[in-house]
């Protein structure tokens, strides 16, 4: 059974594919690998600035590069699997990005490893949605909400072993293990997808992949981070700053009225307005956003404010790892019963609670407990994310959907690094601790916004015959 399948072919789509769970684990491997990329690189940070001579800004883009691109160009991988196949698209990123990984690893300059982030990026971006619609295709559903519990408590933790990888590899062998650890990962799990995936049959090659849609969309967000990043410097209300967002705002009308008016759009617009995607969308970015604001926080926090080494630092994220898991999982066990809607709300209001702790107090255990609080609610929100974006799509629109959580997803790690790097700029730099406070405070704010919006936009739940 593969995405392929047209919708005639009811017979065959009745008998689940026995390697289903094979293949959720080995995709699955592939998503944990891309979203810890994302926070692995957190802890070797002030080793990279130091070892390269980067500033705050260059080392936020580290962040931000590598989710820019992997967000920006998702919509255009998404559309991509609908029209080549999970298959060839799964195979083939893999490979790239393990490459584009041994070039981040062998950086000698900020320009050289910001062009292995990016080139991590596009991979990425073929690669996440390709193994998510693999996920939403081989399963139905209770199975289906099951697997996208087990894919969201994957992805979630992910980001917090990421930490925890990070800090072992940083204070062992040096930062650039980082990335050279996706080589062999990479490659084995080509070797065991490419036996265990079935072949699939060609596609129509009905329609073109969306180029400048997919530019509109990466500069626009490309522009709104340098202005939240910039404005860490120069200040938030400036003309400058004003300028940029403006100018990123016309660059997402423009992205609209691309994607309305062409022959193959990235989208399709309305797909994105129906209310469970459009909820969907929004607690996947807020959740990101929050976890990356945790991560980037405690990292700085911990190794330049507290004092601690990067091994130290990574094994005390071992609680966040083992939170996010556990809010993941038990939200996907009882999402049928308790409903989106409450589940989602709980969620974010549990994050607001972890997010307030390190300013109420200071000190290691404060922020280490407050993190996990933290991460629990955004274990909890991921998989109401997905499983509310997705959960009644059709198989046709499964590239397309993935596509369009994921691009959420990455833009929200990319404008949540932004914003907490700059609402903590003096305590990144070192000259005060203030900013720490500032941002685990602007995370809680909008924790608690989330929340309220949640429980606004979320479908009620509905009885099943």
């Amino acid at each position: 059974m593969t995405e392929t399948l047209p919708s005639g072919t009811s017979a065959q789509a009745q008998q689940p594919d026995p390697r289903r769970w094979k293949i959720l684990g080995f995709v699955g491997v592939a998503q944990l690998m891309l979203i810890l990329d994302v926070t692995v690189v957190a802890i070797a940070l002030p080793h990279m600035g130091a070892d390269l001579g980067l500033g705050r800004e260059t080392l936020t883009w580290v962040v931000s590069a590598y989710t820019l691109t992997f967000g920006g160009l998702l919509l255009l991988g998404g559309r991509a699997v609908d029209l080549f196949g999970a298959r060839r698209l799964v195979l083939a990123a893999l490979l790239f990005f393990a490459a584009s990984s041994l070039i981040a690893g062998l950086a000698t300059s900020g320009p050289m490893l910001l062009g292995g982030r990016i080139a991590q990026g596009l991979a990425a971006a073929a690669l996440s949605p390709a193994a998510l619609s693999l996920v939403v295709t081989s399963f139905e559903g209770e199975e289906r909400n099951k697997a996208l519990g087990i894919w969201s408590s994957l992805g979630g933790s992910g980001a917090a072993l990421g930490v925890l990888l990070g800090g072992l590899l940083t204070a062992g062998p040096g930062w650039s293990w980082v990335f050279y650890i996706n080589v062999p990962v990479g490659v084995a799990l080509f070797f065991a997808l490419r036996v265990q995936l079935p072949q699939q049959p060609r596609t129509a090659g009905r329609g073109r992949l969306d180029i400048p849609g997919a530019v509109l969309v990466t500069a626009a967000t490309g522009i709104l981070i340098y202005a939240f990043i910039r404005a860490g410097e120069h200040g938030w209300v400036t003309a400058t700053t004003a300028a940029l967002v403006a100018t990123a705002a016309v660059l997402y009308v423009g992205f609209v009225v691309r994607q309305r008016s062409t022959a193959s759009p990235l989208m399709d617009v309305k797909l994105l307005i129906r209310r469970p995607v459009a909820t969907g969308t929004l607690l996947i970015f807020i959740a990101t956003a929050l976890m990356i604001m945790t991560f980037f926080l405690g990292t700085f926090y911990l190794q330049d404010y507290r004092g601690h080494g990067a091994l130290t630092t990574g094994l005390l994220f071992l609680p966040v790892a083992l939170a996010t898991m556990a809010g993941a999982n038990a939200a996907g066990r009882v999402i049928g019963h308790v409903g989106s809607r409450v589940l989602g709300v709980v969620g974010l209001l549990v994050a607001a609670a972890g997010m307030s702790t390190p300013v109420i107090w200071d000190g290691t255990a404060a922020m280490v407990i407050g993190v996990s609080v933290a991460a629990t609610g955004t274990g909890v929100a991921f998989v109401v994310a997905s499983a509310t974006a997705l959960g009644q799509v059709e198989p046709q629109e499964a590239g397309l959907a993935s596509g369009i959580v994921s691009t959420f997803h990455e833009f929200g790690a990319s404008v949540g690094a932004a914003v907490v790097s700059s609402m903590a700029a003096v305590s990144i730099a070192g000259t005060s601790a203030s900013g720490f406070s500032r941002g685990f405070a602007t995370g809680a704010i909008v924790a608690v916004v989330a929340a309220f919006l949640t429980l606004v936009v979320t479908p009620a739940p509905r009885r099943t015959q």
